[in-house]
């Protein structure tokens, strides 16, 4: 055999072992690979073409074209779910990120027992939504909660209404989520032990105050758990509804207060059984929520620090 014809037959041999690799790799996967194209992908393109139909369940698909995307916009209902939802992202994201490093600061201090009270400002976060929402009915009701019994002991006669009160209802619901910071205050507390105290003692020679060293050493070194924190709250924000659809049993009350996309979403798809219309809902929140994360993401681009980058 020549080396010519040697290399020809090595060759084509490395070749077949390796589509052999490839059709073994993909019989491996193919459970998988057939569960998120029957499960994911199908229902994703069938929300798709439904969101261009009048699609009752019931009854089969009509096309109808654009009819549902323009129907949004003559709801005055559609308009309130999205400013009921801007409201709480607005508020409960930062809040939250806030609230989560300082926890996570005051952790980061060495103090003793830090096993002991990261465990308890951790385990909020891993209770049943659905129980830490009833918990959370009880402690704010207005008549007999917690909450307003130790603001009658400070002086405030009466409380306010909460879950009853279109004022109160959402900074109610702001309020529970903070009681749910302990995974973002685990994030931050690992970030905040990986930045090099050789810069703080650096600093601390230089004459810079705490402050001053957190703004200049500390803020740079945790800015990307700032991010993941701030995109991941976003995202939760705009598809908040477990909570609020326990709180007020469905409803969105008082006077569709606690009405967020998300339920408005599934009380038009499951309530109404108007199939077309949710699905239209949920191609222009997976818009919102998309443009919101790419704006987050770009414009933090100079924001945030990457240890190693120049």
């Amino acid at each position: 055999m020549s080396a010519r014809e040697l290399q020809l037959s090595v060759g084509s041999g490395a070749a077949r072992r390796a589509r052999e690799r490839v059709w073994t790799g993909l019989a491996f996967a193919a459970p998988a690979i057939v569960g998120l194209l029957w499960f994911t992908a199908f229902p994703v393109i069938s929300s798709l073409y439904y969101s261009f139909c009048n699609y009752r369940v019931l009854k089969p698909p009509v096309f109808i074209g654009g009819g549902n995307y323009r129907r949004l916009f003559e709801d005055p209902l559609f308009f309130t779910s999205l400013w009921n939802t801007a409201y709480y992202a607005a508020f409960a994201v930062p809040l939250g990120i806030v609230l989560a490093l300082a926890l996570a600061m005051l952790l980061n201090t060495g103090v003793r027992g830090l096993a002991i009270y990261r465990t308890c400002f951790y385990v909020p976060s891993v209770v049943p939504i659905v129980a830490s929402a009833v918990l959370w009915i009880w402690l704010l009701s207005p008549q007999e909660g917690a909450v307003n019994d130790l603001l009658r002991m400070v002086g405030v006669k009466e409380g306010p209404g909460w879950f009853q009160s279109p004022e109160w209802s959402k900074p109610a619901i702001i309020l529970w989520s903070l009681w749910n910071v302990g995974g973002g205050m685990v994030i931050f507390l690992a970030g905040l032990q990986d930045v090099p105290k050789e810069l703080h003692e650096a600093a601390a020679l230089d004459g810079a105050r705490p402050l001053a060293q957190f703004r200049n050493v500390t803020l740079p070194f945790i800015s990307p758990q700032i991010l993941f924190n701030l995109v991941m709250g976003l995202i939760g924000a705009f598809q908040f509804f477990t909570p609020a659809y326990v709180m007020t049993n469905g409803s969105g009350g008082p006077v569709d207060s606690t009405t967020f996309y998300s339920l408005y979403l599934f009380n038009v798809a499951f309530s109404d059984f108007k199939m077309g219309y949710a699905c239209a809902m949920a191609w222009v929140l997976l818009l919102v929520v998309l443009s919101a994360t790419t704006l987050v993401l770009r414009s933090s681009a100079r924001l945030v620090y990457y240890g190693g980058d120049a």
